[in-house]
C-alpha cells in the first residue's frame, strides 16, 4: 500500500496538493465564497418611513414649589462705597434699593463708609435686589451682628440682628524668608495669629534678630465665622517654632480649678487659660515679655552718653521705638500708683504688682488709667509718645524691685511661671496628643492653609 501511495503521489503531485488545500481552507473559502456571492447593499432599494410619536407628559410632584431664578452675589464693603458703586459690585441693578440705601440710617450706617464687612446680594433674574445681608463682629462676648435689607410688598426694610459666632479650626504653616510678617502673610495667615505666635515664643526667640532664612513654623487656629463666612481669626489653639534647627512648641489650655486646690491668685490665673509646652511646661509669666506687642530695643540697660543732657549717665530701663500712638499694655496684674506727669518722664504710668515689683512706663502721649484702678496683664494702659526729655517717639520701660532698678530683658526671661495642676494633667495630656497630630499634620503641608 505504501508503495502503491508513493507512486501516485509522484505521477499526480499537483492534482493531490490541490485537494488537500482545498479541505484546509474549505471553512474561510466557503464563507468568502458565499459573501461575495451576496447583492451589493449599495443597489438595495431605500424607502422612507414616517411615523408620529406620542410625547409621554410630563409629572411634576405636588410639593415642588417652582421660583423664578434669583442669583446670589458676595463682596466685601470698602471704606469708599457709595450706594451705587457697592450695588453695581453685586450685581445689583435696581434704583429703588439705591435710593433706599442712601435713605436708611441703619443701611447707611452698617455699610457706608464701612471697610471689610462680607455682603450677600440676592436679586431676580433682571438684576433687582431681593434681599442683602451684610456681616460683620464688634463685640468680644462670641457674637457677630447682620443686617438684613429686604424687599417686601410695601418697599424695603432693614434691620439689625445678632447672632453666636461659630469657630472652627485652621491648619496652616510656612518658612521664613525675610521676616515674621512676610512669612505669615505668604502663607494667608492673618496677622493677629502671627502676633500671637511671637508672643508665645518671645521669651526663648528673639523676633528682631535671632531668625533665620529656612526657620519653619506650623499652627492651629480658630476662625470665627457667621452663617458660614469667615469673620475673624480668633485664638491661637497651638504651635510649632523650629528657629536655628532648634524645636518650640506651645498649645493653649484653660484648666479648671477645683475649690480648696489652689490659691486664689493662682486659681484666678488658670481660670483666664494660658500657653503651655506640649510636656506640661507652662509659657504663662508672671510679666509678659514687653509693654507692646511688637516692637525693637532701641537703647538698653547700661552706661550712655545721655541724648539731652550730654552727659554719661546709667540708664536704668529699656527704651522701645514704636511710631506715636502705638498701643501700651501692662506687663502684668498690678494696681495703678502714679499716673500723670513727671519730670523729664513726661506722661508716666508706674504699676505696684506683688511681691516688691513695680513697672514704669514713660514719655507716653496718651494715659489711660487713674491712680488706684486696678489693670490685669495684657491690658492697654496708655500710647507711645514723645513727652519729658525725649528726642523722638517711644517708651521707656523700667522694673523695680523693692526700689531697685533692674534690667527689664533679664526680669521678663527669668520670671515664674505657673505650674499646671497635678489633677489638670491627664485632661492635658489628652489634648496634647491631639495637637501633636494637627501639627504634624500642618506641618506636612505645602505653604498655606486649610480648614
Amino acid at each position: 500500500m505504501l508503495t502503491v501511495s508513493s507512486q501516485i503521489i509522484h505521477q499526480h503531485p499537483k492534482r493531490i496538493t490541490a485537494v488537500i488545500a482545498a479541505l484546509l481552507l474549505s471553512g474561510g473559502g466557503g464563507a468568502f465564497a458565499v459573501a461575495s456571492l451576496g447583492p451589493d447593499p449599495a443597489e438595495l432599494p431605500v424607502r422612507e418611513v414616517l411615523e408620529q410619536v406620542q410625547a409621554l407628559p410630563i409629572i411634576v410632584p405636588a410639593d415642588l414649589d417652582l421660583q423664578a431664578l434669583q442669583l446670589f452675589r458676595s463682596d466685601v464693603t470698602r471704606s469708599t462705597d457709595t450706594a451705587d458703586t457697592l450695588l453695581k459690585r453685586l450685581g445689583v441693578d435696581d434704583a429703588a434699593a439705591a435710593a433706599f440705601l442712601r435713605s436708611d440710617a441703619t443701611a447707611r450706617q452698617a455699610l457706608l463708609g464701612r471697610s471689610g464687612r462680607n455682603v450677600t446680594a440676592e436679586t431676580s433674574e433682571r438684576n433687582r435686589l431681593l434681599k442683602l445681608s451684610a456681616r460683620w463682629t464688634s463685640d468680644t462676648e462670641g457674637n457677630f451682628n447682620r443686617l438684613v435689607l429686604e424687599k417686601t410688598a410695601q418697599g424695603f426694610v432693614s434691620r439689625v440682628e445678632s447672632a453666636p459666632l461659630t469657630a472652627t479650626s485652621r491648619l496652616a504653616s510656612g518658612t521664613i524668608q525675610s521676616s515674621l510678617f512676610a512669612a505669615t502673610d505668604a502663607a494667608q495667615i492673618p496677622d493677629t495669629i502671627a502676633t500671637q505666635m511671637a508672643e508665645i515664643f518671645a521669651g526663648d526667640i528673639d523676633f528682631h534678630r535671632a531668625l533665620r532664612k529656612g526657620d519653619r513654623f506650623s499652627v492651629v487656629y480658630e476662625t470665627l465665622e457667621g452663617d458660614g463666612e469667615p469673620l475673624r481669626a480668633g485664638r491661637l489653639l497651638s504651635a510649632e517654632f523650629v528657629n536655628n534647627g532648634k524645636t518650640f512648641q506651645a498649645m493653649w489650655f484653660q484648666e479648671p480649678v477645683q475649690d480648696g486646690t489652689a490659691t486664689a491668685s493662682a486659681a484666678s490665673a488658670r481660670n483666664k487659660g494660658g500657653y503651655y509646652t506640649l510636656d506640661g511646661q507652662s509659657l504663662r509669666r508672671a510679666f509678659l515679655a514687653s509693654p507692646m506687642e511688637f516692637s525693637r530695643v532701641t537703647s538698653g540697660f547700661k552706661m550712655r552718653m545721655h541724648p539731652i543732657l550730654k552727659v554719661l549717665r546709667a540708664h536704668q530701663g529699656v527704651d522701645y521705638g514704636a511710631p506715636t500712638g502705638t498701643a501700651v499694655r501692662s506687663v502684668g496684674d498690678g494696681v495703678v500708683d502714679f499716673a500723670g506727669v513727671q519730670n523729664g518722664y513726661g506722661n508716666i504710668i508706674i504699676l505696684q504688682h506683688r511681691n516688691g515689683y513695680k513697672t514704669v512706663y514713660a514719655h507716653l502721649s496718651r494715659v489711660n488709667v487713674r491712680k488706684g484702678e486696678s489693670v490685669s496683664q495684657g491690658q492697654n494702659i496708655g500710647a507711645v509718645g514723645a513727652t519729658g526729655w525725649a528726642t523722638g517717639p517711644h517708651l521707656h520701660f523700667e522694673y523695680r524691685i523693692n526700689g531697685v532698678y533692674h534690667d527689664p530683658l533679664t526680669v521678663a526671661r527669668g520670671n515664674e511661671t505657673i505650674p499646671l495642676a497635678a489633677s489638670a494633667k491627664p485632661v492635658f495630656a489628652k489634648l496634647a496628643a491631639e495637637n501633636r497630630i494637627a501639627l504634624a499634620a500642618a506641618a506636612s503641608m505645602q505653604p498655606g492653609s486649610a480648614q
